[in-house]
């Protein structure tokens, strides 16, 4: 005689289906990126990126490519070094400004929506139209409508921000939710346990990595926004940086305004990554 499963003893699940393998913003594999370990592979790792912008520089010399097209990285990076405090400084903390308090809005929004599709699956039939609706849009689209109505300040960024990353975390942050294993939902129920105590004891642990991971894409589309919305929109921080600078074909600036932006995005992302693996490696 077959031993009956755990799950099957206790149907109580609410109508809802543990799901296997990752969800439609599954992106989990971004933070298993195997580590360097010793200084011999990262000095690899320094050297490649020496020899990449050494050859670079030499093939723009070589080609005869006018500054105002392409801009050699040796002056990027004397424009990093010797105009970082007068040119840069006070856009990079405006664009670090509102992208920490958009996400802020955006992610805590996003996983409280997660955890309410997951306690009341019917609500997933209205939330996910408009959710996938977000994620497919261009929150930079929406800058010169929110900007009538919240004026030129940081408002208008913030709430494009917040529209661009909450849904990548809610999206992950549901899927974790959603994997945990039934006959430990269904053990715990046997012993009694509530909704609150199965989220904590079991559902949020076992989805912690989706939940970091959904934090890391939408921080990478918060940044995006950011960046884009302030190109839109006008006023101060990077974007508007990127815009003055190519329209006075200042090349070098608007290399080293690039490099920025792409260094914050590479910090964001390793930041994520260790995060995961120091509090969610115990799944791998």
């Amino acid at each position: 005689m077959a031993t009956d499963n755990l799950a099957e003893k206790i149907p109580d699940f609410n109508g809802v289906a543990p799901i296997q393998g990752g969800g439609p913003v599954d992106v989990s594999a971004l933070a298993s990126v195997r580590r360097a370990k010793g200084f011999k592979e990262i000095s690899k790792v320094l050297l490649l990126g020496i020899l990449v912008v050494t050859l670079l520089e030499f093939i723009l010399i070589w080609t005869k490519t006018p500054l105002y097209i392409f801009p050699r990285p040796t002056l990027v990076i004397k424009s990093l070094f010797h105009d970082f405090g007068p040119l840069y400084r006070q856009p990079l903390l405006q664009t670090v400004q509102e992208f920490f308090v958009g996400l802020a809005f955006g992610a805590s929004i996003g996983l409280a929506l997660a955890v309410l599709v997951t306690l009341k699956p019917g609500l997933d039939i209205f939330i996910s139209p408009y959710i996938i609706i977000m994620v497919t849009t261009p929150m930079i689209a929406l800058i010169p409508f929110l900007m009538l109505k919240f004026g030129f300040g940081m408002t208008p960024r913030v709430i494009a921000v917040a529209l661009a990353s909450g849904p990548m975390v809610m999206i992950n942050s549901a899927t974790g939710f959603r994997r945990t294993n039934a006959e430990l939902i269904a053990l715990g129920k046997s012993y009694g346990a509530t909704e609150f105590q199965l989220f904590r004891k079991i559902r949020f642990p076992f989805a912690l990595p989706m939940i970091i991971v959904g934090f890391m894409v939408g921080s990478i589309f918060g940044l995006l926004t950011a960046v884009g919305s302030e190109m839109v929109g006008g006023g101060g921080g990077l974007g508007n940086r990127l815009v003055y600078f190519s329209s006075l074909v200042r090349m070098a600036n608007f290399g080293a305004v690039l490099v920025i932006v792409a260094t914050f995005g590479v910090a964001l992302y390793s930041f994520f990554t260790f995060v995961n693996r120091k509090y969610a490696s115990w799944q791998v």
